[in-house]
């Protein structure tokens, strides 16, 4: 049996992960951590994550090396500031690590990098299995349309979301931009406002909503000349990253030190 870490356990995304570990098989909670200062330490995981008094039966913790010291791997939606302290320890215990926190800049990827020479880690904007498979799909989509069909990517999510444009929309505009040859971080038109002149052949345009409770939702539009493909996801429940992010979990143990996508776990590569 698996024993998983769960990082902002009383969190949004916390919260369901530790839900969906408490029915998955092969794999089980064994520790649930909060932020030193956090009102639910102390108290059982159960309480947060809807699940019957007595379900769980893990409190709490703020003491996240001793709670890895049972464990076989983290799981960790945070934030990127925060995981790379929770994949620092991770490596120094030599325990595998799940991420599904967003909006990284580069100088941070290089940190995670340097941690997971040491550690295998599922680093993902998206745990999704659904959206993973859009991942794919864009790829051939890309490829086979080619340079003749302008590519707009928009993004809408909850009003209390941080970063812009969501971590999905960021990578999914990367996928299309590889497939066509093309630097994202070159081709990215991320605002336009006034008079922007002609749209270039080569741009991805990327707008974001933001409001409400909307979980998460992304469009890809292929726009040619007399047609128009539309790629969309949405999500309907925060339980699908949970399963996702446990499916990841039960794979990333045992293997070889290296940096891991959903894309690995899901043998789409």
């Amino acid at each position: 049996m698996i024993k998983a870490v769960v990082t902002g356990a009383a969190g949004r995304m916390g919260s369901r992960i530790i839900n969906v570990l408490s029915t998955s098989e092969g794999i089980s909670l064994s520790g649930a951590v909060e932020r030193k200062g956090h009102p639910f330490v102390g108290q059982d995981s159960c309480g947060p994550a809807g699940i019957p008094q007595g379900g769980v039966l893990t409190a709490i913790s703020d003491d996240l090396p001793d709670a890895l010291r049972t464990g076989d791997v983290l799981i960790d939606f945070t934030s990127p500031a925060a995981s790379l302290e929770h994949i620092k320890t991770c490596a120094e215990l030599g325990k595998s690590v799940v991420i599904g926190s967003t909006g990284f800049s580069k100088e941070q990827l290089d940190v995670v990098n340097q941690y997971t020479g040491k550690i295998p880690c599922v680093l993902s904007p998206n745990m999704s299995v659904g959206v993973n498979v859009c991942f794919k799909v864009l790829a051939d989509l890309a490829k086979t349309l080619g340079q003749d069909f302008d590519v707009e990517i928009v993004e809408a999510h909850h009003r209390l979301k941080k970063d812009a444009p969501s971590g999905t929309a960021v990578r999914m505009g990367e996928v299309v931009a590889n497939a066509l040859g093309r630097n994202y971080r070159e081709v990215a038109n991320f605002h336009r406002e006034g008079i922007t002149g002609v749209r270039t052949n080569k741009e991805i345009g990327m707008q974001t909503i933001r409001g409400g409770d909307i979980i998460g939702e992304h469009t890809v539009y292929f726009i040619g000349m007399g047609e128009r493909i539309e790629l969309t996801h949405r999500a309907l429940t925060r339980d699908m990253f949970a399963r996702g992010a446990v499916r990841a979990a039960r794979w990333v143990v045992g293997r070889k030190p290296g940096l891991y996508d959903m894309q690995d776990v899901l043998g789409l590569k």
